[in-house]
């Protein structure tokens, strides 16, 4: 059975580009992300190909901020693509609204904490109020699971610390800025190993990257699930 707990980031230029990559990975890998870089290159398109004729599980990663009645609506067409998480900002109001949006659905709704490509001093840019961020992030965490998020999406240097919030039983954590030991950290800051981010309590990793950019994906990919097994 295939390792779910690799995403892969289909972090290319368009669906054609996407759909090549998943076929060099074939069997060993059986859940991919499409972020909001590919949606005018045909990301619903593909996650749709992918799920239905591939039997795929789909991770769409918009990080939807808007008004209620907005992110309802929209969270509400997404779930017709019977997609399986969907991120949103990690605001109360935003989580309600998304998971009302999803009602009846089994779309997962994962809270964005703080972007792993950012620091300290990107959050003092941003009129961010003070405080560590791992501090931070927790407390999102802990708003966006009593808003009703079904996970959240945390750097998995703050994975331990989410795992054992008081509300976090039964919820998902996934993490982006993993790098396997060697790997370049590109545009990531808060980051750690695929064993490691496990070890601390995410759910899922997300690696794109070090799989998309490798000679053999495939080989890079079996690598990873690898090193999670081991």
């Amino acid at each position: 059975m295939t390792d779910d707990r690799l995403i892969v980031a289909l972090d290319v230029p368009n669906a054609l580009a996407g759909l090549e990559l998943a076929e060099k990975l074939g069997d060993a890998v059986s859940f991919y992300k499409i972020g909001l870089g590919m949606l005018t290159g045909g990301g619903l398109a593909l996650a749709d190909e992918l799920k239905r004729e591939h039997g795929k599980r789909i991770f769409l990663d918009m990080k939807l901020f808007d008004i209620g009645a907005t992110i309802e609506a929209a969270v509400r067409g997404l779930a017709q693509y019977d997609l399986d998480f969907l991120t949103v900002h990690g605001d109360p109001h935003v989580v309600r609204a998304a998971k009302e949006g999803a009602s009846g659905k089994p779309l997962k709704i994962l809270a964005v904490t703080i972007l792993t490509s950012l620091d300290r001093a990107d959050l003092d840019a941003g009129l961010i109020r003070a405080g560590d961020i791992p501090d931070l992030v927790a407390e999102r965490a802990g708003r966006a699971f009593d808003a009703g998020a079904d996970g959240v999406i945390a750097s998995p240097q703050e994975a331990a610390m989410i795992r054992a919030l008081p509300n976090a039983a039964g919820k998902l954590i996934v993490t982006p800025g993993v790098r396997p030991v060697g790997a370049a950290l590109g545009d990531q800051k808060r980051v750690a190993t695929p064993a490691q981010a496990i070890a601390d309590g995410a759910d899922h990793i997300v690696v794109g990257r070090p799989i998309w950019a490798a000679p053999d994906p495939k080989a890079a990919a079996a690598a990873i699930l690898d090193e999670l097994r081991g």
